[in-house]
């Protein structure tokens, strides 16, 4: 027999509780709200679905408590109310990682190498960042608006005259800190926080650089751009 909605609908709502009572170790007698209140200060996850998780509090209320027989719950969820809380419940269950959405080979070039070295990876690859190394030591982030900043700078015939390094374009950028190394157990979520306490601060960030542990001497393992986050629901 295919169950009902609002068993459906219980029996993640249930998960999720638990899950809650993990995250903030409040005891049983604690409210829904009371956990969401403390696992959102933990949680980013939590904190992007926090609107939702307080409603669907208030509709477990309705179902439980309105009941008038043993099989028949006064109030059904529709569809698309009991799909959204199983989904919720399924990435609390099994939280999704920067390293699992965005783990990718990574292309980099060395500070040494020409503009035209960096100008024809941007034109061939569409991409808007670049890190560069020396020597194996990361040194910063060549971005697409920095080469047309530093080119925007240039008299026509300094360019000529000598072959620029993506060294002096990095040099010559004003905003150096435009990136952050996180670990690859980060959550998508919390990523996405990121960038947009970037935004808050009036500074915002062009990447995520992704090494195992977060260490800028590790190898590099993903890149995650503003853009690449609309892939979230």
């Amino acid at each position: 027999m295919t169950p009902k909605n609002s068993d459906r609908f219980i029996v993640a709502y249930n998960r999720i509780d638990k899950s809650l009572v993990k995250l903030t170790g409040m005891p049983n007698h604690f409210s829904f709200s009371r956990r969401i209140d403390k696992a959102k200060e933990k949680n980013a996850l939590i904190r992007h679905y926090e609107e939702e998780l307080r409603e669907f509090g208030s509709l477990r209320n309705a179902i439980i408590h309105n009941r008038t027989g043993l099989n028949y719950a006064i109030a059904e969820p529709h569809d698309v109310i009991v799909e959204m809380i199983e989904m919720i419940e399924k990435k609390l269950s099994n939280p999704m990682t920067v390293k699992d959405l965005f783990s990718r080979k990574v292309h980099t070039l060395q500070a040494k190498e020409s503009l035209a070295t960096g100008l024809k990876m941007v034109r061939e690859k569409k991409f808007n960042q670049i890190p560069i190394y020396q020597k194996g030591r990361f040194i910063g982030l060549i971005t697409a608006n920095g080469i047309m900043n530093w080119l925007a700078d240039q008299k026509h015939e300094d360019i000529s005259r000598e072959i620029p390094t993506l060294f002096d374009v990095y040099n010559h950028e004003k905003r150096k800190n435009t990136y952050r190394f996180v670990k690859s157990t980060l959550s998508v979520y919390e990523a996405e926080e990121f960038f947009k306490k970037s935004i808050l601060r009036g500074n915002r960030l062009e990447a995520l650089l992704i090494t195992e542990h977060g260490g800028k001497d590790e190898k590099l393992i993903g890149i995650i751009t503003p853009l690449d986050l609309l892939k979230l629901d």
